[in-house]
Formats: C-alpha cells, sequence, structure tokens
C-alpha cells in the first residue's frame, strides 16, 4: 500500500484531485498494529494499492521506516552504498526519488545491465523485468500477463528511478508478483 498525502476531495468521493501532497512517497504493510485507515475520508492521507515491490518502486515511492522498518533499512543502508557513502535521512531520499521520477529526461540503460524488478517501457506498455524475460503489467486488471525474452542487447527505456535501480542492483529483495514469472 501506498501512500503520497491526500489526493481526494470530499467525504465518499473518489475526486482525485492531486498527484501527489508531500515528497514522501512510501509503501506501507497491508496490515500493521490493527491500524485501520478509512478510505475517501476529508483530510486524510488516500491509500493507494500497488500489485508488487517492483510496481512501488517504480512509481517513485520507498519502503516505511515504521510498518516496513527491516525493509527500510535495508533499501537505506544500499543507499548509502551506492550514493555519497554516508548514510542518507528519509526526507533527502524522498527529495531525490521525487525529483528522478517527476523530473525531465529519459533514463536508459542496457538490457544485461538491469537486475530482476526494474521497470521498463516496451512497446506492449510498461514491463517487469524478472530473469531471462519481462512480464508485462495489465494496469487494468493488475496483473502481469504478457511474458516477452529480455532482449540480448541493446538498451530499454527505464521506468524505475536511477537511485533506485542501483539499490536493486546493490542486492534491495524486490518482492515480485508471482504472475510475473
Amino acid at each position: 500500500m501506498g501512500n503520497r498525502g491526500c489526493l481526494h476531495r470530499g467525504r465518499g468521493t473518489r475526486d482525485v484531485v492531486r498527484n501527489h501532497q508531500h515528497k514522501t512517497w512510501i509503501t506501507c504493510a497491508l496490515s500493521f498494529r490493527d491500524r485501520r485507515v478509512p478510505q475517501w475520508e476529508p483530510n486524510r492521507y488516500t491509500p493507494l494499492f500497488f500489485l508488487d515491490d517492483a510496481v512501488a518502486l517504480a512509481a517513485g515511492h520507498r519502503p516505511c521506516a515504521e510498518c516496513r522498518r527491516k525493509a527500510y533499512h535495508t533499501y537505506r543502508t544500499l543507499w548509502a552504498e551506492t550514493h555519497s557513502g554516508a548514510m542518507a535521512y528519509a526526507a533527502d531520499m524522498d527529495a531525490q526519488l521525487h525529483q528522478e521520477p517527476t523530473g525531465p529526461g529519459e533514463y536508459r540503460a542496457r538490457w544485461e545491465a538491469l537486475p530482476d524488478g526494474v521497470f521498463v517501457a516496451t512497446d506492449s506498455g510498461p514491463a517487469v523485468v524478472v530473469g531471462d524475460h519481462f512480464a508485462v503489467w495489465d494496469r487494468h486488471d493488475n496483473i502481469y500477463r504478457e511474458k516477452r525474452p529480455r532482449p540480448k542487447a541493446g538498451s530499454a527505456r527505464v521506468l524505475t528511478p536511477p537511485c533506485t535501480v542501483d539499490i536493486i542492483r546493490a542486492g534491495y529483495p524486490v518482492q515480485i508478483d508471482d504472475s510475473a514469472g
């Protein structure tokens, strides 16, 4: 489950009025300490639901430091290893994550350099890289449907933010839905 702040307006309405409210884009556990999150309530954050960790990371989110503490620490440690070496504050990671998917430019990488769990743009739509193939995400049914062989040469337009690609490449264990296999 993701959080980008309150994206809707009104009680019980599903009128989404913005893409994000702040730069803290996190992914949370679906269940944590028996907390219940009311949906579509005024002035409450709008819960976002992702198929898996790969989709959430591609959207520019990072693990929550409270309910996904172990994943957060792993992500943060790998951030330090792949960036300046200093342990980053959450706000610093959020600022860079916010800039990369919303900023200008195109990020390309060679197919053979892409780790499993990274999202790329394909002619069939956004797809996750898994082993020797990629699986196209069906946004309407929220599942991976079509599987195609990973090209042996050339480059792909990468949708996952570059800083997160580095973290995945360094060993972050991305959860990928079984339908991609």
